[in-house]
């Protein structure tokens, strides 16, 4: 038996395959092409070079899912993937195996849960800090239960607009993202030197939001990944839990904040778990 699991993301696409759902055989990457027909058959053509036999996939990719998770209902990047069925080409292609599909921060967050940082708790909450922020409340080794998914991004921090002014939706994604960073300085968040203070505003902000998650989601961990976290320069870790704690003002005490440990395979690993799970 051959189970493949993939991760489509705006940039690229990682695709592996796997015999135990324990370890990886072999993973492949090609940057991800603009349209949902040139996107699959490249998908396809690399599935075929990795195995003959599929028995079962499982992935994320960005982007809202429709309500029948096939496909991505509307997406900033992949606009041209919208309202196509990943699922249904799937099957069309390889029969009626099972295939699930997942919203590319809650599947990595799954891989961080079960295989990473989180691994051995039993609620974590899981944040992407890149381009943009997503989020994700993963129980027991599964996605938490919603009925559109998770955006803890876009949460409203900047409630007065003090900071982002009044052009700028007050979200908690256009406060401390690479993309918002890039918009109100006009140059990369890594061309920003480490010592620079910026990179502490950020760290405050994300740990008003970390507050927020702490409160609704109660988790025993929040894992933190995504460029803007495990990069250099990135927001600290040490910055963040102290960000936090003074957010939190003892009214609750402060959660376990750890940064990711599976880089860029998080999606990967979190299609295993979800296959170990659902079959």
């Amino acid at each position: 038996m051959t189970y493949v699991v993939f991760d489509i993301g705006g940039t690229k696409t990682r695709i592996a395959t796997s015999t135990d759902l324990k370890n990886f055989v072999e993973v492949k990457s090609f940057k991800t092409p603009p349209t949902f027909k040139a996107g699959m058959q490249l998908f396809v053509e690399t599935v075929d070079e990795l195995t003959t036999d599929v028995t079962a996939f499982a992935g994320g990719i960005r982007g809202r899912l429709m309500e029948d998770k096939s496909g991505i209902e509307n997406d900033g990047t992949l606009t041209k993937w919208a309202g196509e069925s990943v699922v249904g080409y799937l099957q069309k292609k390889y029969g009626k195996v099972p295939v699930f599909l997942e919203n590319d921060a809650a599947i990595a967050g799954v891989g961080e849960a079960v295989f990473g940082a989180g691994a051995g708790l039993d609620i974590v909450a899981y944040y992407t800090v890149s381009t943009g922020v997503g989020g994700v409340k993963i129980e027991c080794g599964e996605i938490d239960q919603a009925d559109i998914g998770f955006e803890p991004g876009h949460q409203i921090l900047d409630i007065d607009r003090t900071i982002l002014g009044d052009e700028i939706t007050p979200t908690l994604e256009n406060m401390i993202s690479g993309t918002a960073v890039k918009q109100r300085f006009g140059v990369e968040a890594y061309e920003i030197p480490q010592t620079d203070v910026l990179w502490d505003d950020l760290a405050g902000y994300l740990g008003y939001g970390l507050r927020n998650t702490m409160l609704y989601w109660s988790p025993d961990a929040i894992v933190l990944g995504g460029s803007m976290i495990i990069g250099d320069p990135a927001i600290k870790i040490d910055a963040v839990r102290k960000a936090t704690t003074l957010a939190l003002d003892e009214f609750e005490p402060t959660p376990y904040i750890v940064e990711a440990k599976l880089g860029d395979e998080a999606g990967l690993w979190g299609g295993l778990a979800l296959l170990a799970r659902r079959l």
